[in-house]
């Protein structure tokens, strides 16, 4: 009887906190929809580290499979959009900042 009652708290529980990763996953991710929407409306990443990005990228991704391998729905939900978001900005980074190979116009 304690087996089938603590199985049903756990569950009881298991929502409002998945709820709870869910929100999370919404405010950590839109966090980096104004620094991409900054940099395509400035067409300059030149304030943007690259290897931060790129290491923030990676360790995203990680993230993602654990949550892949762990079965937290949150968690790959929030990881996969974070690293579409971050992929953004690296490629616009490197769209917008690699050097000019025209010479300027006088």
């Amino acid at each position: 009887m304690d087996i089938v009652l603590a199985t049903a708290t756990r569950h009881i529980v298991a929502a409002p906190v998945e709820a709870l990763g869910y929100v999370a996953a919404f405010f950590t991710t839109a966090a980096y929809v104004p620094q991409l929407l900054r940099v395509v409306h400035l067409r300059s990443a030149r304030d943007v580290s690259l290897p931060t990005f790129l290491m923030f990228a990676v360790g995203v991704f990680l993230w993602m499979l654990y949550g892949l391998y762990t079965g937290s729905r949150p968690i790959v939900a929030c990881n996969a959009a974070t690293l579409v978001l971050a992929l953004c900005i690296v490629v616009l980074k490197l769209r917008y900042d690699r050097p000019r190979l025209e010479k300027p116009v006088p």
